[in-house]
């Protein structure tokens, strides 16, 4: 009998620490819900800097419009937004950032790249031009005065990607007629709607420089 009530005794304290346990449990979680809001997010943020203080800086060389360049560059930052905001080339735009509107367009080694997806370090070694790289001095590129003459833009702000798209189409052997050149410049979207301009535009500076322009 003395055995059954030790027994009892045992399990009681046992109980007795589980609820301690449990309400010690569920004060804690109140109180985290009552942490104001700025407090949480400041502690995200500083998790965040931590993070990103684990991304190295690694070097890269390379040709941007004819000029070498050897820039730091963390692994996740993208060609875009290294021309825009290391290099201030600023003419490749920044349009839907997920390679649907070719806005970005640039050429490397000559093709052209979106380059809102792809990734600068990868770049390395390689030649990089862009719209700022593509007149020669002051005299305006072949593709560049045929879009000025028939008003192959309106905002403006698809134009650099357009001309470089347009100068690899007719360079890649794509633009002998009206419906290969709307075929092969179909990942540029103009949302103003100045397509039927922007083929003539690719037509005439086809027939004045061939595919070398």
């Amino acid at each position: 009998m003395a055995h059954h009530k030790e027994e009892t005794g045992g399990e009681n304290k046992t109980l007795h620490h589980t609820r301690r346990k449990f309400f010690k449990i569920s004060s804690a979680l109140t109180a985290v819900a009552l942490i104001p809001s700025e407090i949480i997010k400041a502690a995200e943020d500083k998790v965040d800097e931590k993070i990103a203080e684990k991304f190295e800086q690694q070097t890269l060389t390379l040709e941007i419009n004819g000029v070498q360049k050897t820039l730091s560059v963390e692994p996740r930052v993208t060609l875009l937004d290294m021309l825009r905001e290391q290099l201030k080339l600023t003419g490749s735009k920044k349009g839907c950032d997920h390679g649907q509107c070719g806005a970005c367009t640039v050429h490397v080694n000559g093709q052209r790249v979106l380059s809102c997806l792809s990734l600068a370090l990868m770049q390395n070694g390689k030649k990089i031009t862009t719209i700022e790289g593509l007149a020669t001095g002051d005299e305006l590129h072949p593709m560049q005065a045929a879009f000025i003459k028939h008003d192959g833009f309106q905002c403006g702000y698809c134009t650099p990607g357009q001309i470089m798209s347009a100068v690899a189409c007719v360079r890649e052997g794509h633009a002998d007629n009206e419906e290969e050149i709307r075929a092969y410049m179909s990942g540029n979207i103009c949302r103003c709607g100045a397509y039927p301009n922007i083929v003539e535009a690719i037509l005439e500076a086809k027939e004045k420089g061939g595919n070398q322009i």
